[in-house]
C-alpha cells in the first residue's frame, strides 16, 4: 500500500521552510492545550464550547500579531488570512480544527492549525507575499463528540450540508447548534462574518497519523494518498419495562437482549475481509436499572473501509440483522452520514512528495483510516494531507504523543508547498 518517496537534495535559497521555529510551534501546541486541560494530560476541549472559544482567542491573536486578518461565518469556521499580490485569486487554505474528544490529546487537528500559522509566519519573516492568498482555517465541530455527526464546519461550507440541516442538532444537555454557534459569534471580537461559497485553488491539511505506520518503517513523513469509507448510523430498539422477577422471559419485550442480538450478528457479518472495521462505541439503556427490564436502548454503529463495495455490502447485513434480531422490540436505524472512500488530487500529493524531497525528509505513501474534514474540501477543490507520526498510533487518548522534530518536519514541508501552490497562477 505504501510507496517510498526520497529523491536527491535540491538546494535553494531563502526557502520558506528555512524560517520555520520549531520551538515556536512547539510552544504554541503546550500553550492551547490548557485550553481544557485535563489532569492526566490530556485535552477536552469541546466544539462551540467556552473553552473552545478561549483557544480561538488564542489563535486570533497569534494571527494578529503576524498581520493576518480573521474572519468566520455562520457555522463559525475561523479563517485567517494572509493577503496575496493578487486578493482577487481564489486563496489556498491550510489548516485542521481545534475542537477535540473528551479524553484527547494535544496534537489532533491542532496541528494542522498550528502547522499552517507557523507556515505563514515563516513567510511574513522572510517579508514574502505570495501571489495567491493563503487563508489558515479552524473548522467548526471536526471531532462529532458533542453534536454528531462531526466534520459539520466543512460540511456546511462546502454545501455538503445546509444550515438548516444541522443548526437544529442538539447535544446530550439539549443545547442546539445554532445557540451555541451564536454564543461563540459573540464572543468574537472584531471578527467579521463571511458568506459560504468562497472559492479554494487548493487546500492541505496535517495531521498527526493516529497509526503507527509511518513509527513503524522510521519515516518523519507520509503523503496522504486518501481516506477510507464510513457509513455512520443511530440505532434506537423499543421495547417494554417490566419487573426482572415476575415477567417471564416468553412474555418480555427486553430491548438490550434485542440489541445485544443485534450487535453480535453485525459484528460477525464484518468479520471478512479483516480490515472491515465496524465499531459499537455508543449505548444507553432505559431505565438502566439492575430490576427491570430495559425498555429502550439507544446505540451506534460506525462502519468503515477502503472498498466502498465492502461497506455497502455490510450496510446492507446491518439492515437486515436489525429486523431479523429484534424480536418482539421495535427498531428504527438512521444512517447519520455516509463518506465514499476516495484519492486526493494528485498535484497535491506530487507538490508534498517533491517538498519532502527537496528537504531531504524521508516520506512515504499512506492512507488514512481516519475521516479528516480533508474529505469533504476533495469535492470543491485539489485537496491533500500531510501525515506525521504520532508514538505508538495512540490518539484520541491523553497518552497521544508527536516528537517536536517530526512535528516540525511537517511543518516545513507544508510551508514550502503552500508557498509553492500559493503562485501558481
Amino acid at each position: 500500500m505504501t510507496q517510498s518517496r526520497t529523491s536527491q537534495s535540491k538546494t535553494s535559497q531563502s526557502r520558506t521552510s528555512d524560517a520555520v521555529d520549531g520551538q515556536r510551534l512547539w510552544d504554541r501546541h503546550m500553550a492551547l492545550a490548557r485550553f481544557g486541560a485535563r489532569d492526566d494530560g490530556g485535552v477536552d476541549r469541546p466544539t462551540l464550547s467556552g473553552v473552545e472559544s478561549e483557544a480561538r482567542a488564542q489563535v486570533i491573536a497569534w494571527g494578529r500579531r503576524i498581520g493576518l486578518k480573521p474572519f468566520t461565518d455562520g457555522i463559525a469556521n475561523l479563517f485567517l488570512r494572509y493577503e496575496g499580490r493578487d486578493p482577487a485569486l481564489p486563496p489556498v487554505v491550510a489548516g485542521s480544527h481545534i475542537d477535540s474528544q473528551p479524553t484527547g490529546g494535544k496534537f489532533d487537528g491542532v496541528f494542522g492549525v498550528l502547522a499552517a500559522l507557523e507556515a505563514v509566519e515563516a513567510m511574513a519573516a522572510r517579508g514574502a507575499r505570495p501571489l495567491r492568498p493563503i487563508e489558515i482555517v479552524a473548522w467548526t465541530n471536526e471531532e462529532g463528540s458533542r453534536f454528531a455527526p462531526g466534520m459539520t464546519g466543512s460540511d456546511v461550507f462546502t454545501g455538503t450540508k445546509t444550515l438548516d440541516q444541522v443548526l437544529p442538532i442538539r447535544d446530550a444537555q439539549g443545547v442546539s447548534i445554532a445557540d451555541a454557534v451564536k454564543a461563540i459569534l459573540a464572543g468574537d471580537q472584531g471578527v467579521p462574518l463571511r458568506p459560504f461559497g468562497l472559492p479554494i485553488a487548493a487546500y492541505v491539511e496535517p495531521h498527526i497519523e493516529q497509526a503507527s505506520v509511518l513509527e513503524a518503517a522510521g519515516i518523519p513523513l507520509g503523503v496522504v494518498t486518501g481516506i477510507q469509507g464510513t457509513r455512520r448510523y443511530r440505532v434506537t430498539v423499543t421495547g417494554e419495562a417490566a419487573h426482572a422477577g415476575t415477567a417471564l422471559r416468553a412474555d418480555r419485550r427486553d430491548a438490550l437482549m434485542a440489541a445485544v442480538r443485534m450487535i453480535a450478528a453485525m459484528d460477525q457479518a464484518a468479520m471478512e475481509p479483516a480490515d472491515t472495521l465496524l465499531t459499537v462505541g455508543l449505548m444507553q439503556v432505559t431505565p438502566n436499572a439492575p430490576s427491570v427490564v430495559p425498555a429502550e436502548v439507544f446505540f451506534s454503529i460506525d462502519l468503515r473501509h477502503p472498498d466502498n463495495t465492502i461497506v455497502d455490502r455490510v450496510d446492507g447485513e446491518i439492515r437486515r440483522i436489525v429486523e431479523a434480531e429484534r424480536g418482539p422490540c421495535q427498531v428504527a436505524l438512521k444512517q447519520i452520514q455516509h463518506s465514499p472512500s476516495l484519492t486526493f488530487a494528485p498535484a497535491i500529493r506530487d507538490a508534498i512528495g517533491k517538498a519532502a524531497g527537496a528537504l531531504d525528509i524521508p516520506a512515504m505513501d499512506v492512507y488514512s483510516a481516519a475521516g479528516h474534514d480533508a474529505r469533504q474540501l476533495h469535492y470543491v477543490c485539489p485537496a491533500g494531507m500531510i501525515f506525521v507520526p504520532c508514538r505508538g498510533g495512540i490518539s484520541h487518548n491523553p497518552a497521544e504523543w508527536a516528537e517536536p522534530a517530526h512535528l516540525t518536519a511537517g511543518t516545513q514541508v507544508l510551508a514550502d508547498v503552500l508557498w509553492d501552490l500559493a503562485n501558481r497562477a
